[in-house]
């Protein structure tokens, strides 16, 4: 076995929690520095040669610096310059449905290239992503509170939320749509059933200029599907990051929209149960993956091995690469995220623990420096499993995003004090606790 792997199966599970989250939580943040562009901001996709920007990870990297500044891993003023950087990059950016633009509408093409800018890959105009990079810019206007720099943080992160046309992105109909195209227009497509996009709504909702009418949000929320799963009453959503992402950004404990209060719970409650749901689905194991107990878990979308038909675990097998996996009904092809039980420790600090080191005890394959692959699966008949190549930025944005909060609640904080950010809550029908 070579050293690193040794080093992952011996020294981190015999770390201390804090130790253990010490070198967790700084080995996905050095992603940004190592495969961002220090020029403009952008932060690459994943790891893999050419990987363009993905407008999210930029949005995370925004949210983590401030961390990294708490935590003594980068100054405050080589943290402002960078975000400001970021932002001029955002502002100055071609807005159009020509070659070349970065976005349309104040939206942001999903993809960019990593030096220009530019969208690639004909990708989509996505409104998740837009989101998500949004979000990491009014948490950096909401941290950095100084002046010079950091008073022009604020001032663009403000000018670049206003700049964002929510209306236009219904297309005439009573939700939003998921993105658009110059090639053919809006996808065909929109949000149905609960998922990642409450942000999504908050921030559209909080928009002082192209807001949102309240009534989109109740028209999402007639196509939920609240039901009983393996002992838990749950707000049913599949996969794993769907309970997580919105609440990288919003401390939903105690707050309460019309739907949850009918229900006498909240959205922090639903993951928790959610994520009871994922442990007791890989305790029962229905499929017969190898590996699957109450400390391995973790179904959700991400990168997964992609071949047709396979014999494995005594039974024929089908893998389906990169998708959406959820539980408990499926997809599910016995390809777990090693980065979700960490990212879950908000919600269950012990499962999250006990599964990171029994993860690392049993396939420290998963972790090289000090960073998850995204995705994993021991039933493929090799040689320690089939693993994902190198690293996601999304993947480890997340984990830095949701250990700061169990330690500090620093970006919730943060985020409390951002008026847009409350008044999209307010708009949305939330009452209660710190609201």
């Amino acid at each position: 076995m070579v050293a690193p792997l040794v080093d992952t199966m011996r020294v981190l599970p015999a770390l201390s929690d804090d130790a253990l989250l010490d070198r967790l939580q700084r080995g996905a943040f050095s992603y940004f520095s190592d495969y961002g562009n220090a020029e403009n901001g952008l932060v690459a996709d994943t790891s893999r040669a050419a990987s363009p920007c993905s407008i999210a990870v930029v949005g995370f990297a925004l949210s983590c610096y401030p961390i990294g500044v708490e935590r003594g891993w980068m100054s405050r003023r080589d943290a402002a310059a960078l975000t400001l950087r970021t932002l001029q990059f955002f502002w100055n950016g071609k807005q159009g449905d020509q070659a070349g633009s970065t976005g349309y509408k104040g939206f942001f093409y999903h993809f960019l290239d990593m030096r220009t800018g530019s969208r690639v890959w004909q990708c989509e105009l996505s409104l998740i992503d837009s989101t998500l990079l949004l979000a990491g810019m009014l948490t950096a206007a909401g941290y950095f509170d100084g002046s010079g720099d950091e008073g022009e943080i604020r001032d663009l992160s403000d000018a670049i939320y206003r700049r964002v046309d929510w209306r236009w992105a219904q297309n005439g109909g009573e939700t939003v749509t998921q993105g658009w195209k110059p090639e053919c227009g809006f996808l065909h497509y929109g949000w149905e059933g609960y998922n990642e996009a409450v942000i999504l709504s908050v921030l559209g909702l909080g928009s002082p200029t192209h807001a949102l009418e309240p009534a989109t949000y109740r028209s999402w929320g007639l196509t939920y599907q609240w039901e009983n799963l393996l002992g838990q009453d749950v707000l049913y959503s599949g996969p794993l990051f769907t309970h997580l992402f919105s609440h990288a950004w919003i401390d939903f404990r105690g707050v309460r929209d019309e739907f949850m209060r009918e229900k006498h719970s909240d959205y922090f409650e639903n993951s928790r149960r959610s994520i009871a749901v994922h442990r007791e689905y890989a305790g029962r194991n229905p499929g017969g993956y190898a590996g699957y107990s109450r400390d391995f878990w973790g179904v959700t979308a991400g990168d997964g091995p992609a071949r047709e038909g396979l014999r494995a675990n005594g039974r024929d097998r089908r893998f389906f690469g990169y998708m959406s996996r959820g539980v408990p009904y499926g997809p599910d092809d016995g390809t777990i995220a090693p980065w979700g039980m960490l990212a879950s420790l908000p919600f269950d600090s012990a499962a999250a623990l006990e599964g990171t080191r029994h993860l690392l005890r049993h396939y420290p394959q998963v972790c090289t420096q000090d960073r998850f692959a995204s995705g994993f699966n021991p039933t493929i008949p090799c040689a320690g499993g089939w693993l994902s190549e190198g690293w996601y930025g999304l993947d480890q944005g997340l984990l830095v995003m949701m250990i700061e909060n169990y330690r500090s609640g620093l970006i919730w904080n943060i985020t409390r004090g951002c008026p847009h950010v409350r008044s999209g809550l307010r708009h949305a029908g939330f009452e209660g606790g710190w609201l």
